[in-house]
Order: C-alpha cells, then structure tokens, then sequence
C-alpha cells in the first residue's frame, strides 16, 4: 500500500532521505567589481571633459626673496583744501504755530453689551 499523504515513504515501509544542500554565491567580490568600473568610469569621464588633466611636467616651486624695506617716495604736487565759516545775510523761513480747537476723530470699541432701546 502507497502512503500517499507522506511521499518519502517508499512503498516497501522504507524512507527515503533527502538532502538539500542550497549553495549561495557571496555577492561581496560581484558588488566591488562593480563599484571599482563605476570608479574608473567616472574617472575616465572627468578626463575625457577636461574637468581633470594629467598634463605633468617636471618643476618645481619658484624661488622667492623677502627683504624688508621702506615705503616708496613719493613726490605729490596737490592743492589745500580749506574749511570754515563767513557771515552772511539770507532768506530764512519762519514757521508760526497757533491753537485753534477744531473736531477730530475718535476710535472707541464697545463690547456689544449695550442697553439701548429703539
């Protein structure tokens, strides 16, 4: 008799065992492999648009000397400018101010609570 609800069971009572062995690559060599081209992708491409050159030649520093020293002279002819004051008569305007009662506006706030009648 076949045990159809247990399909391990061979037909003679036996078991049959199964192994599974389920092998996964590690994706660690795959993902540096590709961010190393993505890197020199992007290197290429800022040499290829001349953001970056590699146009070296020997050289060196250029020598420099510091003496100290004075000001320049300098030979200025200028004009002299002269500042003050002189009496004179002129035109002034005068202001006069008088009181006077005169109607201004108010601005008052009520609180809706009134008593009026109509």
């Amino acid at each position: 008799m076949v045990d159809n609800l247990n399909p391990d069971r061979n037909p003679d009572g036996t078991h049959t065992v199964r192994e599974t062995t389920i092998v996964t690559k590690s994706g660690g060599m795959n993902t540096l492999l590709i961010v190393l081209l993505a890197v020199a992708a992007i290197v290429g491409l800022l040499f290829a648009t001349g953001f970056w050159s590699a146009d070296v030649k020997n050289g060196a520093l250029p020598e420099v000397s510091v003496q100290g020293g004075a000001l320049p002279d300098v030979d200025l002819d200028s004009k002299e400018v002269v500042v003050g004051t002189t009496k004179a008569e002129i035109d002034v305007p005068k202001i006069k101010t008088e009181k006077e009662e005169v109607s201004v506006p108010t601005i008052g706030v009520r609180d809706g609570k009134t008593d009026e009648k109509k």
